[in-house]
């Protein structure tokens, strides 16, 4: 694995150096676009708008619109703005990870220490385990300043990119009918289907089964044979007896 940034996670007067990479990868196939005539490769250029010349890599800066005009921007800029966001992950804060809502959550990195920070390293880590907290920072990485919050995963510190509040979109767009609300049996039903239904939470017993179905029909149609399905047809009606629909519902799961 590739680092992808390089800094130190402040904690009080500690600087643990450390290196950060990414936790995650898709599961997606690696699909490519081709034109529907030839089946040649679609590639994507970028073009000067006024000559219509494609334009090298080396030749685009980032900038800025101010009062009419392009304010260019180098590496050197975005890095002064904020020196020390730049390289280090200050944490000020310790909270219950259960303290913040699922909308906050982004993208997960591994942070890996270097080798004159390991002692403190894993002490921060195992401080972490020992206390339930997790702790809460912002560093700079692209660019753009990031939320986090740092927290024990196995044998390493995981940082969670979150949201700023400002964010995350109002819900008052969104349309939910006041005069919709259940009925006491209906809830009481619901709640009941709820808990027949609780299990402990185990991820691996979820498969990304799109990806595999998907390949499997990429295979079909490889050898001429397309599989069959049966298309599935969505359809839309009042759900005016809830209370039949709840019983038939735990009468299935049990």
């Amino acid at each position: 694995m590739r680092s992808i940034w390089k800094g130190a996670i402040g904690f009080g007067l500690v600087n643990i150096p450390v290196k950060l990479y990414s936790a995650s990868q898709s599961s997606d196939l690696d699909l490519d676009m081709l034109d529907k005539k030839d089946r040649a490769h679609i590639r994507f250029h970028r073009v000067n708008e006024d000559t219509g010349k494609e334009v090298k890599w080396d030749n685009i800066v980032k900038a800025y619109k101010y009062n009419g005009e392009y304010v260019e921007l180098s590496d050197k800029d975005f890095a002064q703005a904020s020196p020390q966001k730049s390289k280090i992950i200050e944490i000020n804060h310790f909270i219950s990870e259960e303290d913040v809502e699922s909308i906050y959550f982004e993208t997960p990195y591994y942070l890996e220490p270097e080798k004159s920070g390991e002692k403190a390293y894993v002490l921060l880590r195992d401080a972490l385990k020992k206390s339930g907290k997790a702790g809460v920072g912002s560093f700079v990485l692209r660019s753009k300043e990031h939320l986090c919050i740092v927290k024990p995963y196995e044998k390493v510190i995981v940082l969670n990119k979150i949201r700023f509040a400002e964010e995350i979109r109002d819900t008052s767009a969104i349309k939910v009918p006041a005069a919709a609300k259940p009925k006491a049996p209906e809830l009481k039903m619901a709640l009941n289907l709820i808990d027949q239904l609780t299990t402990p939470f185990k991820i691996d017993t979820f498969k990304d089964t799109y990806s595999a179905e998907l390949m499997k029909l990429i295979r079909a149609k490889a050898k001429g044979k397309p599989l069959k399905t049966t298309p599935m047809k969505v359809t839309h009606r009042k759900t005016d007896d809830l209370m039949s629909m709840l019983k038939a519902s735990i009468k299935r799961a049990s």
